[in-house]
Formats: structure tokens, sequence, C-alpha cells
């Protein structure tokens, strides 16, 4: 389900920038590349999990999409990841190529083209990095029949990086014992403010309604930051951010 929509309405005319003195670049996707090319350490191994965990789902849809047997789908996305580290291919990455998403589907191309008729050779399941059940990864590709598989991969990317905001938002209100309060708001994020069933929601929670509107509007406007965070990570410079938002909104209208 997509949330992006209604939380980011107003962001032409108000826009959430981070605290002063706090740049959303210090940890980036670049710099989890940067940390997976030192094989030997235990930072290198859990960088390239989160790269697996973040990239997995585009990944295979796009190569589904390219005609592939979900069983060679999943040999090949786990085989793509291992490649980047057995090939050196991450000391090629030039943080200056820009939006990492772009680098992926350019690396992944390129391993297609060059490499996983060698890669199917070996073992199946051998080297394995990471795995999804089988129904799971299948439901990646649901609705993307009509998809080349660079829309597939895009799509898949819109929405595991809107999966990402909200699971990090859910954290945040459990870290701080409201887990039911955002699982009430939740909804709200969806539609028109003018919309929201505010007062059922106040008789819900034993608020005031107006408290429940301030709770609402406090909720949109983290969901905003973090989402302006999460594209941070995958660009190089702070203007482009607005360019990728601009972009993530566009793969979202085309469904």
């Amino acid at each position: 389900m997509c949330y992006c929509f209604a939380a980011m309405s107003s962001s032409a005319t108000e826009t959430v920038r981070p605290p002063e003195g706090c740049s959303v670049f210090a940890t980036t996707h670049w710099s989890v590349v940067l940390s997976a090319r030192d094989q030997d350490s235990q930072r290198s191994v859990a960088a390239l999990e989160a790269l697996c965990r973040a990239y997995w789902p585009p990944l295979y849809a796009y190569v589904r999409r390219r005609g592939y047997s979900p069983a060679d789908a999943e040999d090949l996305t786990q085989a793509f990841f291992a490649w980047l580290l057995e090939r050196d291919w991450l000391e090629r990455a030039d943080q200056q190529r820009g939006r990492f998403r772009s680098f992926l589907l350019t690396s992944i191309n390129n391993f297609l083209a060059n490499e996983w008729d060698k890669a199917r050779t070996q073992k199946r399941g051998g080297g394995q990095v990471i795995s999804l059940p089988g129904d799971e990864m299948e439901m990646l590709c649901a609705g993307t029949g009509h998809f080349t598989p660079e829309q597939s991969f895009e799509w898949r990317w819109a929405l595991t990086l809107l999966d990402q905001v909200m699971n990090r938002l859910s954290a945040e209100f459990a870290r701080d014992g409201k887990a039911e309060l955002f699982e009430a708001l939740k909804p709200c994020l969806l539609g028109e403010r003018t919309a929201q069933p505010y007062a059922a929601l106040a008789s819900q929670l034993a608020m005031s309604e107006g408290s429940v509107k301030v709770a609402v509007h406090r909720l949109r406007q983290r969901y905003r930051q973090l989402l302006r965070d999460e594209i941070a990570n995958t660009v190089t410079q702070p203007q482009e951010i607005e360019e990728e938002l601009r972009h993530l909104f566009a793969v979202l209208a085309g469904r």
C-alpha cells in the first residue's frame, strides 16, 4: 500500500529540513558500498546484507521481467551481489556517478551480458547471500506483467523505498511506546486531510479531535522527513533530492 502521495501533498509549499548542523548524507548507500569492499571484515558482511535486503526486490523483479524463471531469477539475484565483491566491481563504483539505483541497474545489465552464463554453471545455491521465500519473491512481480524490465525495477524500487520509510516510522512509534497510536493514525497518510475520520479517531483514542489533528499533522511531517532521508541515501548531492522525489512520484503515478 502506498502512503506517499497524501503525506507529501504539501511538499511544494512546506519542505521539511534536517536539524541545523545535521547532514542527511552522513551514512548513504554509497558508504555501504565502500564498507562492502573490505571482504575480510564483519562490517563488510553486514554492509552486503544491507544492500541485499534493500535492493533484492527491484533487482529480482527486473530479472523476472527479462524472462528468467523464478528459480533462475533467484539464483541470479544472489549471484549478482556475490559477483560485485568477487570481481571487485565495487572497486570501480564511483560516488560521482550519481543515483545508486542507476548504478545497480547498469551493473546488473553488465552481469547479465557477461557473467550469468558462467555463474549458472556453478552449483545452484552456492555462495548464497540472502534469500526470500518463493511465494514472497513472486509477489514482487504481481501486477507488473505489462511493465518493461526497467519499469519493473523502478516500480519495485519505489515500493521498497516506501516500505523502508513506513518501517522506520513504525519503529520510532514502537520505541516510544506508541505502537497502538501509529496503527490507528497510519490510514491518515492516505487521502485528503479534509476526508480523515478525525472524530471517530478521537473517540477511539480517547483524545480531543484537535489533538488528533495535531498528531496526524506530526505523523505526516515525520513521514515526509524520513522519505527525504531515504532518498538522500541514494544520491550524492543534496540538490538531487527534489529531482529524485519527483521521479519517485512519477514512477508511482505511472502504475
